[in-house]
């Protein structure tokens, strides 16, 4: 939901009737707040906008409900989608019909918010601003309180449009997370919300700079590096923010995201929480929504957690420094397909003429693999950003997953990625020094279980709470384990996925792998890695295990150090 600065809605089924510059009947994907983009299919410079602020009359309505379908059968989920389909909060056509999974459509649903209801007696509301499918947002001004005489914006979400338990559900938890987040400045503030026998009223920040789609296309289609980086930094800042709580955005966007005035260095602020949703980092989420250009190839998998909206974080950092999509079609099936199997092109103009660091920083967040995405706060450790002023780096919840699965990693692992994590350069040891520091080591230079704990709840909300991202640190500090210095902490926190997107992954992999023949490779019985490695006896070892060890020497090949730097599971052997 959000703010709803309205786009023209556009038509699912129909083709552009112009073979050139695609009109409104482009498709989008299925989004509470899918708003038209406006970037044209075969040019690097997109299309003069057309926003405008849309008058109360306005038959605009942009922003379309998100599908939710069944399983996708194989080999594409692209095929399988239309937009509009199964319209989740039951406002689709008669042709459009939704299609329910469990009792999704309820008798008698309760729209009681728990909201005060005193909205009239607080706020006058101005004009209309933006529309959606769902609600749309008008100006206000306070007349009682601490806000007194200051301009706000109203999120007006009609109670009549909540034909679902999910639909008032989506709107009770934007309204908690807004409540939780609304701290950071990088995202729209929140002020309170309301509710009376017609609507639910969310008073945010009143947003007056416009749209960062807008002032991309103001400057005539893309952003020279270090304006782009300046972008970039308060996007990454403020996902950092969210993924430490357990919040995933799920709409990233250059429409959700806005400038508070006309300023040409007027801050951004994100908005739009309404497809927003809690995930721990052991959990996948599987309902499909977003905007069709921006969705991650896991989404469409219906597998996703907060690498996904690192995803649209590429798609949109691809658009600022080029001016085009990396992946577009006619149809929204074409735009799904191309998503799953095109690769981004970094060969045409003006790919050649930006900096290395750049390039190399869209493609390790636009990697279709999300085990090899850069999370948030690496992302702000990559080099591209590496001399941005005033640059802090977060705390970063993978550290967490990635420590945790160290600990019940055999002996044997741990010893390979302590020969991994020798051959970080000093560029990739920068992010890992920022987090060791983060989590407070001792005077000594040591962290133990609980200094774990002790950071992530010096920075939880609210929001990391409802998310349980809480349960899942005291989970991990329960665990037995001594103190880490800094050099076992990378071998701990390094991910093996990540190393291998890049380049160098080759070079890394042969100078561990020389090191580890020094320090810990010995002769070594199939019984006994097996042991290691936690096979169950009915797991047959010989065949899964006889290319780990060479047959000179007994020893672990090269072959056999790599999957284990990767870890092992049953799936693992199941596919074996």
């Amino acid at each position: 939901m959000g703010l709803c600065h309205g786009k023209p809605t556009e038509n699912p089924q129909g083709l552009s009737q112009n073979p050139v510059f695609p009109d409104d009947n482009d498709p989008p994907i299925n989004s509470q707040t899918g708003k038209s983009s406006k970037f044209p299919f075969y040019s690097p410079s997109p299309l003069h906008s057309i926003f405008k602020n849309s008058p109360a009359n306005s038959s605009v309505s942009s922003t379309p409900l998100r599908i939710f379908k069944r399983p996708f059968p194989p080999p594409s989920p692209a095929k399988h989608i239309r937009a509009f389909l199964a319209r989740r909060h039951g406002s689709g056509k008669p042709s459009e019909a939704s299609i329910p999974e469990g009792n999704e459509f309820e008798v008698g649903l309760d729209k009681n918010f728990g909201f005060s209801k005193h909205f009239i007696t607080h706020y006058e509301l101005g004009e209309e601003v933006g529309r959606g499918h769902f609600g749309y947002t008008c100006s206000a001004k306070a007349k009682h309180g601490s806000l007194k005489g200051q301009d706000v914006a109203v999120k007006v979400i009609p109670k009549s449009k909540m034909t679902t338990a999910i639909a008032i559900e989506d709107v009770r938890r934007e309204v908690k997370i807004l409540r939780a987040l609304t701290k950071h400045k990088s995202l729209v503030q929140f002020y309170d919300a309301y509710e009376d026998d017609g609507n639910v009223y969310v008073v945010m920040e009143l947003c007056k700079g416009g749209e960062l789609l807008d002032r991309i296309l103001n400057r005539g289609g893309k952003y020279l590096e270090e304006d782009a980086k300046v972008v970039m930094v308060q996007i990454l800042s403020v996902a950092a923010y969210c993924h430490l709580q357990g919040v995933v955005h799920r709409d990233l966007k250059p429409e959700n995201f806005l400038f508070i005035s006309k300023d040409e260095h007027s801050p951004l602020k994100a908005i739009d929480f309404g497809l927003s949703d809690y995930v721990k980092p052991d959990e996948r989420l599987n309902d499909i929504v977003g905007s069709a250009y921006y969705v991650a190839p896991e989404v469409l998998h219906r597998s996703y957690g907060t690498e996904a909206d690192m995803w649209s974080i590429g798609v949109i950092a691809y658009i600022l420094l080029c001016g085009s999509r990396p992946f577009w079609a006619r149809t929204e099936s074409g735009i799904f397909r191309a998503v799953l199997k095109a690769d981004p092109s970094f060969d045409e103009v003006p790919w050649p003429s930006l900096s290395s660091d750049a390039i190399d920083f869209v493609k390790r967040l636009l990697n279709k693999d999300y085990r090899k995405r850069l999370t948030a706060a690496q992302a702000l450790s990559h080099p591209w950003l590496a001399n941005y002023h005033d640059l802090k780096i977060p705390l970063d919840m993978i550290i967490y997953k990635h420590v945790k699965a160290y600990i019940c990693s055999s002996a044997l692992r741990k010893t390979a990625l302590r020969a991994l994590a020798k051959t970080l350069t000093v560029p990739q040891l920068t992010y890992f020094r920022e987090q060791f520091t983060l989590l407070g080591p001792n005077k000594s230079g040591f962290i133990s279980l609980q200094n774990f704990k002790t950071a992530v709840i010096k920075n939880s909300t609210e929001a990391m709470k409802d998310s349980r991202v809480l349960d899942y640190v005291n989970m991990m500090s329960s665990l037995q384990y001594r103190k880490l210095d800094f050099e076992e902490f990378c071998a701990a926190a390094i991910s093996v996925h990540q190393l291998e997107a890049m380049d160098s992954w080759e070079q890394h992999a042969r100078h561990a792998y020389e090191l580890f023949e020094k320090d810990g490779n010995r002769p070594i019985m199939i019984e006994e890695l097996a042991s290691e490695l936690g096979l169950s006896p009915s797991v047959p070892v010989h065949v899964v295990l006889q290319d780990w060890i060479r047959h000179s020497d007994g020893k672990l090949s090269f072959l056999g150090f790599v999957r284990l730097l990767h870890g092992v599971s049953l799936r693992t052997y199941q596919k074996a």
